[in-house]
């Protein structure tokens, strides 16, 4: 049947809480300094057969959509990068300028795997995961590989 792509509604939010405090330690993600909250973001679910394998949030405001979050719950299978192309294909339809999201300088399969999707590196920002951390101390220490989480790096797609 293959894996096909809805838009979030009111009866996923529930699911979305859960995978947000599984995967990202709360509730809430902490982007640039901003609360993003699930009830506030609008999204894109990934699902296979009935089963939901992938979740994008997105949070558009100022004619930009920030790619809050993206996970896929069977990796290697293309539900990332699948993902990734439905949220492209809702900011050009909404006429939006461009698409960005924030990651953290210890990710660096993100860093590959946005770049192989086409996001550019644009800008770094130097020990902002501190600040982070005093609104979301659940942010860990140390990150993939052994590598202290310190920076955010921001990436872009303009569109």
């Amino acid at each position: 049947m293959g894996i096909k792509t809805r838009k979030t509604n009111e009866s996923d939010l529930e699911w979305i809480k859960n995978l947000f405090i599984k995967n990202w330690g709360s509730d809430f993600i902490v982007s640039r300094g901003k609360i993003q909250k699930p009830e506030n973001l609008e999204g894109v679910i990934a699902e296979e057969d009935g089963e939901k394998v992938g979740l994008a949030t997105i949070h558009t405001e100022n004619g930009e959509m920030e790619l809050v979050t993206i996970d896929s719950l069977k990796p290697g299978q293309g539900i990332g990068t699948l993902l990734i192309n439905e949220v492209i294909k809702i900011a050009k339809e909404n006429k939006l300028k461009r698409l960005w999201l924030i990651t953290t300088n210890d990710n660096l399969s993100a860093l590959k795997f946005y770049q192989k999707n086409g996001f550019s590196l644009v800008k770094v920002y130097p020990n902002a995961i501190a600040e982070s951390r005093k609104v979301k101390p659940q942010i860990p220490e140390i990150g993939e590989n052994g590598i202290s989480i310190r920076d955010e790096i921001e990436l872009e797609i303009k569109l």
